[in-house]
């Protein structure tokens, strides 16, 4: 790609013959532009984030199963959709992998008919009040924090899934859709599974003028491509992104990502 997708993540710059580029991080410009013309879009396929990361739960190379949808509402409408397909994915296991599920000994996770959700800010005061930790104010969820959060829906809805809605903007790339009742705050999601994130996901901006206001200051020459569809008009949209090593990893209970991952790309990995 000719710039990065996600403001502030670390990309790998290439040689493209004689230009610099960049390893895709998302298929996000891409995504919203064909769902202008298409409503719905799809992709599955690779990404790379050059993110300095040596957890259990990250990797620099993985398949990212992408969703974008025309013409919603908000950010609800697109959680909606997001449950009907993991349910979807979880009901295909089981049906087509039956002896796959039954050689490991796993238990299905049962996706309820409505995923519980919590505020982003009424997360934080749940940990702050049960933890005694600080952390109202800071931008994101801590892992320990959104394991906190997988154990209180557990308790308190028997739901291995559980919304996050509504995360700063500080946290969020610039194209994520600002909650017109909050300043400072998103229409966006993200979906914990056995409390661990799974799924980004939110509104987008739709309207070119949103999106000078939102760069103002930057150079966009880059992204001139993806700004000129919403010179044209575009509806209003939104979409989700499944990391597919992590949630193959939480439906096996792998203790580590690398496990449920064919030659895993990490800081110290290039080679088999």
């Amino acid at each position: 790609m000719a710039a990065a997708t996600e403001t502030g993540s670390n990309v790998f710059p290439v040689d493209y013959f004689g230009r610099r580029a960049y390893l895709a991080q998302s298929p996000q410009f891409y995504k919203q532009v064909m769902v202008g013309a298409l409503e719905r879009v799809y992709e599955v396929g690779p990404v790379f984030r050059a993110e300095p990361h040596d957890t259990a739960r990250h990797l620099a190379t993985y398949v990212s199963l992408d969703a974008e949808l025309g013409f919603v509402r908000d950010h609800t409408d697109v959680m909606a959709v997001l449950r009907d397909a993991v349910a979807g994915m979880v009901a295909a296991v089981a049906g087509r992998a039956a002896a796959a599920v039954e050689a490991l000994g796993l238990v299905l996770p049962e996706v309820p008919a409505a995923i519980p959700g919590v505020d982003f800010t009424d997360a934080q005061r749940m940990v702050e009040e049960a933890t005694g930790e600080a952390v109202v104010g800071e931008p994101d969820l801590a892992p320990a924090h959104e394991r906190w959060i997988g154990e209180w829906a557990e308790r308190a809805h028997g739901s291995a899934f559980v919304f996050v809605t509504g995360d700063p903007q500080a946290k969020r790339p610039f194209y994520t859709h600002p909650d017109p009742a909050r300043p400072g705050f998103t229409n966006s999601f993200d979906l914990l599974f056995s409390g661990v994130e799974l799924v980004t996901g939110g509104q987008r901006l739709h309207r070119y003028e949103d999106y000078a206001a939102a760069l103002a200051g930057q150079d966009t020459a880059p992204l001139a491509g993806y700004l000129d569809a919403f010179r044209y008009g575009m509806p209003p949209h939104g979409g989700f992104a499944i990391g597919l090593e992590r949630w193959a990893a939480r439906l096996v209970g792998a203790a580590n990502i690398r496990e449920v991952t064919l030659f895993p790309r990490d800081q110290h990995r290039l080679t088999p």
